[in-house]
Formats: structure tokens, sequence, C-alpha cells
């Protein structure tokens, strides 16, 4: 893939993340909102969204660099573990699951029920195994796992920081874009490297047929 369609995947995935950022905030902030719509106060709602966007620009860049990471790790993981690597990817999903709800129910002290957080990580799974699927039909089996891989292990990753921060918006915030993000990346990928492939196939025809 040359660099001018990675350049066009980065602003594209950077477009959604702010998308969905500053959507996402309508439903996460919206007391915020409306503390600057009655009364309506231009200047503070224009710089509400202006920071909602850019945090949502900002949730994209960690999403695509954890897309790279993950691409290199499924590469290495390939290399080091080969027949094996499907097993470690679905035994780390699994620990990666398990630490979704037991470390941020433990960061809060019984405060929240443990059902709740049981609900986040099956549906970051069942999202994830959805995405896994869909990438799956459109290239081959062998994509479910690694698909399913980036959907949980690297976004949980990602999510780090939102869970670090105080209270449970700004962590909505980001599991949403960065879900968004790595989705997109994840389908459209195939996608770009496709057209490459069929780019090459036409040359290398029109090469023989010229030699002919």
């Amino acid at each position: 893939m040359n660099s001018r369609k990675w350049v066009g995947l980065f602003l594209k995935t950077l477009l959604i993340g702010g998308i969905i950022g500053l959507f996402t905030s309508f439903f996460v902030k919206a007391s915020l909102y409306t503390d600057f719509l009655n009364p309506f106060d231009f200047i503070e709602l224009t710089g509400l969204i202006i920071y909602f966007t850019g945090l949502g620009l900002l949730f994209s860049i960690i999403s695509q660099t954890g897309f790279f990471v993950y691409l290199f790790i499924n590469q290495f993981g390939l290399s080091l573990f080969r027949t094996f690597w499907p097993t470690v990817q679905v035994l780390l999903i699994a620990f990666v699951v398990f630490d979704l709800i037991y470390f941020p129910y433990n960061a809060v002290g019984g405060d929240v029920s443990l059902f709740w957080f049981i609900i986040m990580a099956a549906a970051i799974l069942g999202y994830g195994w959805i995405i896994a699927k869909i990438k799956a039909r459109e290239t081959n089996q062998r994509a479910f796992i690694p698909a399913l891989f980036l959907m949980v292990v690297m976004t949980a990753i990602e999510w780090v920081p939102g869970l670090r921060t105080s209270g449970t918006d700004y962590a909505w915030l980001m599991i949403v874009t960065l879900l968004a993000c790595n989705t997109y990346q994840l389908l459209v990928l195939h996608r770009i490297t496709n057209s490459d492939s069929i780019g090459k196939e036409k040359i290398n025809s029109k090469i023989s047929s010229n030699k002919a």
C-alpha cells in the first residue's frame, strides 16, 4: 500500500474519530450543552464543540497507533508461535475480558454492582465478535481470531487512559470512539490492499500481452 493510501486512511479515521467523539458527547455530556443552550451562549457552545471534537481526534490517533502496533504484533506472533498463535490470541482475549471485569470492579470498591462490569465486558466482546465475523466473511475464516483480538485486546489496552479518569463520562467517550475507529480500520484495510493487488495484476497482464 502506497503512502497516499496510508495518508488517506489516517485522515478518514481521524475524521471518524472527531465526528464520533462529538456525537457521543451529546449523550454523555448532555448537561453541559443544556447549560449553554438555556440561555444560549454561542461562544461557550462553540468552545464545547471544538473541545469534544478535539478529544475525538485524540482518541482516533490513539486508535491508529494501536492498530499499527496490532499489525506488528500479529506478524511477530505468527513468526514466533506459528500454528499456536491463534490459541495464544484466544487465551489473551479471555484474560483481557476477565480483566475488564475484575480490575474496574475492584477500583470502585464495590460502589458499582459487579453485574454492570460483566455487561460492559460482554458488550465489548459481543461487538468485537460481530465485527470479526464480518471481517472473516469478507476475507477468510482465518481472519476471525486476529480481528477479535484487535477489537477486544487492543481496544482494551488503548482504553486504559480512559479507565483511569475519575467518573465514567470520559471513559464512555473514549471507548465508543475507539471501537468506531478500530472497526473502520479493520474493515477497510483488506479493501485497500485488495485494490492494490488488482491494480498490480492488471499491470502485469498488460505487460504480458504487450510482450506477446
